[in-house]
Order: C-alpha cells, then sequence, then structure tokens
C-alpha cells in the first residue's frame, strides 16, 4: 500500500524548516538596501553593510536552527528577497529616476509609446530583480550548505 503524501502549509514548513513568516522576514532583511539605493541615501561602507548583513544573517540563522536543508531554505528566502526586491523597485522607481528613466535603445530606440516602452523596461527590470534574489538565495544556499557540512555539531543528513 503506498502511503499518502500530504501537502498544504505544514508541508512547506517541513520541507523549508521553517514557516513561511520567517522566511519574509528573513528576506525582508534585504529592504532597507533596495531603498537606500533608489533613494541614493548611502554609499560605501554602510552600503556594503546593507547589501552583505542580511545574507550573513540568513546564513547565520540556518546554521544555528540546524536545518535539514539549508539550500532549499535560503533559496526559498532569496525568492521572496528578489520579488521584495521588485516590488520595491517599481515602487520607488519615479524617485530613483525621475524625469530621466531607463530607455531602450538599438533597433527599439524609439519605436514604440512611452507607455509601451516603459511597460517593457519595467517589466524587465521586474524580472532582473527576481532573478536576483534568485541567485544570491543560490550563493547564499550553497555556502550555508557547505558549512552545515563542515561544522562541527551540523554533520551531514
Amino acid at each position: 500500500m503506498r502511503q499518502e503524501v500530504k501537502k498544504g502549509p505544514g508541508a512547506l514548513r517541513r520541507s523549508l524548516g521553517m514557516p513561511l513568516p520567517v522566511i519574509v522576514a528573513l528576506a525582508a532583511l534585504g529592504v532597507p538596501r533596495v531603498v537606500a539605493h533608489d533613494l541614493d541615501l548611502v554609499g560605501g561602507g554602510v552600503n556594503a553593510v546593507l547589501v552583505f548583513g542580511p545574507v550573513v544573517i540568513w546564513i547565520a540563522v540556518v546554521l544555528w536552527r540546524r536545518l535539514p536543508n539549508p539550500f532549499a531554505t535560503l533559496l526559498a528566502v532569496g525568492l521572496v528577497y528578489g520579488a521584495l526586491l521588485a516590488v520595491t523597485h517599481q515602487i520607488l522607481w519615479n524617485e530613483a529616476f525621475g524625469e530621466d528613466p531607463p530607455r531602450l535603445g538599438g533597433n527599439l530606440e524609439g519605436e514604440l509609446s512611452p507607455a509601451v516602452e516603459s511597460l517593457v523596461v519595467r517589466t524587465f527590470a521586474f524580472g532582473s530583480s527576481v532573478l536576483t534574489g534568485v541567485l544570491v538565495g543560490v550563493i547564499a544556499g550553497a555556502v550555508g550548505w557547505l558549512a552545515a557540512r563542515v561544522l562541527p555539531g551540523h554533520g551531514s543528513r
């Protein structure tokens, strides 16, 4: 007889090792950097802390909680971070670019109406942000996975 696999929120929590609100909270740690970048509020050392600090915290949390699959957990955090990054960039678009928003170049320069051009550029910016978040999650997840394998007391599971 085949055992039935239960699906739902509990299954997601079991596979990621922590509840979705915690995943979202960890991802949200990266939002201040997005705001600071889009509004050009900080530079140099402060920006570096805002870039790397959240990722270090993500990795520390999965190691501290001794999660069974740090890679999957941090990939999920990265995906949510990417979505938050995308939404925040869209909200702050006008403040970030003012009267000089990004435009299409090459063969498409001047070929589309301003509204369509804006839609195309914003759509690609949204996708780029999500992809960036996923890549950050992959890198953090790989570091977390490796660290969990080599740190004493974590061992392979």
